[in-house]
């Protein structure tokens, strides 16, 4: 029998060896999930009102660390909801606070990474310049009904909408002109229905009209912000949801959601802290 050396000579084998092994290499490469992907994007459910200053601060994340932020933004009820089935999500940024200690509750969010990062202030909106010159004018308004519509987010589902309510009946108005209401699964979508005048005015998040009027709220329309001891406090908690994928990525969101930057931004869109 011939020697091995004779049959498989070295020379041949190192070509040989690499051209078999160049296909696999290949196929691995393509197969692979990039790192980035897996690693650097972090899911975020944010509540309707705060999308605005969600989405700056975000991007200040993104700049200082390279990480990725993917926001969504709905009603804090439907998230809630969402979160209970599994949804996807790291991070989630509420528009109350018992939202975020029932999931603590029940095992889906982590105490250990939970705080209040805004209180947030309801207004009464409408683009008519010279419809709610004051506080006065603003009840005068509702008192009479000299309007076709008003806007109001769905008290069930979001936290803006309860405290809309709590407005109303402090002033014996809660179940006042049913016919003209016009319900909005968020307040996002309520603040929708009045900007594009299917509503003459409504109840939206303070935040939501410095976003488009810039500090003064009476920069576009006219706006009132109801007493905040006429309802409860707008307390928005933050959390680490147990089933993060990236949960290092997660507590670096939070912290830097803490940061004297994101509070400035915050503090901007009239959110106190």
């Amino acid at each position: 029998m011939l020697p091995t050396r004779h049959l498989f000579p070295t020379r041949h084998l190192m070509p040989l060896t690499r051209l078999l092994l160049a296909p696999l290499a290949t196929l691995l490469i393509v197969l692979s999930p990039l790192p980035s992907e897996a690693t650097t994007r972090l899911n975020v459910a944010v509540a309707a009102n705060f999308s605005a200053p969600a989405l700056e601060i975000s991007e200040a994340f993104e700049a200082q660390t390279g990480i990725e932020v993917m926001i969504s933004s709905g009603s804090s009820g439907k998230f809630y909801a969402q979160i209970r089935h599994g949804a996807p999500f790291d991070v989630f940024l509420a528009a109350d606070s018992l939202s975020i200690a029932a999931l603590i509750d029940q095992g889906l969010a982590e105490s250990s990474d939970h705080f209040t990062y805004a209180v947030g202030q309801i207004a009464l909106w409408s683009p008519d310049p010279a419809l709610l010159a004051d506080q006065q004018a603003a009840i005068a308004v509702l008192k009479a009904a000299r309007f076709n519509r008003l806007a109001l987010a769905n008290p069930l589902v979001a936290p803006y909408g309860a405290a809309a309510q709590e407005v109303l009946k402090h002033l014996d108005l809660e179940s006042a002109w049913p016919d003209k209401r016009i319900q909005g699964q968020s307040i996002g979508q309520t603040y929708q229905f009045i900007a594009s005048g299917n509503a003459d005015l409504g109840f939206v998040a303070l935040s939501q009209i410095i976003q488009s009027t810039g500090p003064d709220p009476q920069g576009q329309g006219s706006a009132w912000l109801p007493p905040q001891s006429w309802y409860q406090p707008l307390t928005q908690d933050a959390a680490r949801l147990t089933q993060a994928k990236n949960p290092e990525q997660a507590r670096a969101f939070l912290r830097f959601l803490r940061s004297p930057g994101a509070l400035a931004i915050m503090t901007r869109y009239g959110y106190q802290q």
